[in-house]
């Protein structure tokens, strides 16, 4: 078994319940193939998309229903992220991880209430922070209750509309706490820069992959979709469902 390997995978949003059953099952056959144990991940709510008019998601009741579904269904463990410290406890009844999205990693209210949940907390580092910084957020998280803490790499802000990843935050991370991810798919956006959306190059998405292992993380983060271009929420940077087995086995 390879399940000590946190792999997280899903579609950035729930576009529909069709389109996370067909994401699901193949996840399902990845797992059986390879020995791994992929946590499931889709949101239910897009709260930080660029325009007022871009596509977010069912809401919360309905989505942690779908999603609590997929669980039902496939077995599958779940991941989900909250944007406001009152939706915490409504996930927490449903997920197996809580995320904490990268913009809002320094919110001592939505930390504290993710923790209280008893659930396994993935704080995502902010594009304004280094790695070094997250002890802080780690710090609130753990004080606050939270018994497993996870920290996820996606870049920092170089210049207008563009990310670069400095893979030293995955070694500085490490001594905060044991399981860094690295986020693949936002890690290669260009925010903003989609004439109203999030823009994005999903080519350097298995390079992002490759390069992370080399830096020691324990985990990976996917977001996957059967057709990307046809997404609703960051479409260019997911990955190809149908690319998701080969690359793992590559991480393996």
């Amino acid at each position: 078994m390879n399940s000590e390997l946190k792999i997280i995978a899903g579609p950035c949003v729930i576009e529909s319940p069709e389109l996370l059953d067909t994401v699901a099952a193949r996840l399902v056959e990845i797992n059986r193939n390879l020995g791994t144990d992929i946590i499931f991940k889709s949101s239910f709510d897009k709260a930080n998309r660029t325009s007022l008019h871009a596509f977010r998601g069912p809401g919360i009741e309905k989505g942690l229903q779908m999603l609590a579904d997929i669980k039902s269904k496939y077995g599958l463990r779940l991941l989900t992220d909250i944007h406001e410290s009152w939706q915490a406890e409504l996930a927490g009844q449903v997920m197996d991880v809580i995320q904490i999205p990268a913009f809002l990693c320094r919110q001592t209210d939505l930390l504290v209430a993710a923790a209280k949940t008893g659930k396994v907390v993935n704080i995502k580092k902010a594009q304004f922070l280094s790695g070094q910084d997250m002890k802080y957020p780690v710090q609130k998280a753990q004080e606050s209750g939270a018994k497993d803490v996870w920290l996820t790499e996606r870049g920092n802000s170089f210049g207008y509309n563009n990310l670069v990843v400095d893979f030293r935050n995955i070694a500085d991370m490490r001594e905060i706490v044991p399981t860094v991810i690295m986020d693949c798919t936002h890690s290669v956006q260009r925010p903003g820069a989609g004439n109203g959306s999030t823009g994005g190059d999903r080519r350097f998405v298995p390079s992002m992959a490759l390069a992370a292992k080399a830096f020691g993380a324990t985990g990976y983060f996917f977001e996957v979709h059967p057709d990307p271009d046809k997404g609703l929420s960051d479409g260019p940077n997911m990955l190809e469902l149908e690319k998701l087995e080969n690359l793992i086995k590559q991480l393996l």
